[in-house]
């Protein structure tokens, strides 16, 4: 068991609903845009280190993403690029901000088990409209206590959210597919953290090297913790 626990925070992309893959492919069409100009590779490599600088500007979201795209399009087009480039390229944005809600297994099973036994918060970030858009097309906003929507996830982040909760680190659990944004933070500050890994990783997420730490669990689905948090 995992004991002392007051609040379960749970991260929302690709944690409770299906991101990454949309703009997997979203960057697959997009690349395919500009296949005159470059190989779909080298249009990839170019979005990224465009996403990359433009995150202090942006923060992390569909509205980032697309500036992004447009730059990336005025940069390997060299400003030549057609309109309609432009256009297709918002069009694409926008069918992501309208995408519907794919909640992953078991999510809502466990949100109902925990319901009422600890503090629910979600904890995410990216752009407030779109997350609590998605939040609210989900149908799991009534679970939780507490919405947390973060410019970043950081370990001063936590710290402001755990104060507004006023939860002591050691009472907190994280849950999320990401280990360097859900996990380490939290582990730095004393917390609890749960891995639970997803197909797809954007990159920037991603970390090189082994966690070890007593308060670090891992596990291959969402529904995997019950039995550690429910007697």
């Amino acid at each position: 068991m995992i004991t002392d626990i007051k609040v379960i925070a749970f991260d929302a992309d690709d944690t409770l609903w299906v991101n990454e893959p949309y703009f997997q492919e979203t960057e697959a069409r997009f690349c395919s845009l500009l296949e005159d100009y470059l190989p779909h590779h080298t249009v990839s490599q170019e979005l990224f280190k465009t996403e990359m600088a433009n995150l202090s500007l942006y923060g992390y979201g569909i509205k980032g993403f697309m500036l992004s795209m447009i730059e990336t399009v005025l940069q390997v087009s060299e400003n030549t690029a057609n309109p309609e480039i432009f256009h297709r390229v918002l069009e694409y944005g926008k069918e992501m901000l309208n995408k519907d809600i794919e909640l992953l297994d078991g999510v809502e099973e466990v949100l109902k088990a925990l319901f009422g036994k600890y503090r629910l918060v979600v904890a995410t970030k990216g752009d407030i409209l779109d997350q609590e858009r998605k939040l609210k097309k989900s149908g799991l906003e009534h679970y939780f206590h507490h919405i947390e929507i973060m410019s970043d996830k950081k370990e001063k982040d936590y710290l402001k959210l755990l104060k507004h909760l006023d939860c002591r680190p050691e009472s907190f659990l994280m849950l999320g597919n990401s280990l360097k944004s859900d996990v380490l933070p939290v582990l730095a500050l004393g917390g609890h953290a749960v891995h639970i890994p997803y197909h797809t990783t954007w990159v920037h997420e991603q970390i090189d090297h082994t966690i070890e730490d007593p308060r670090f669990y891992q596990f291959n689905s969402m529904a995997d913790i019950l039995p550690h948090l429910i007697s």
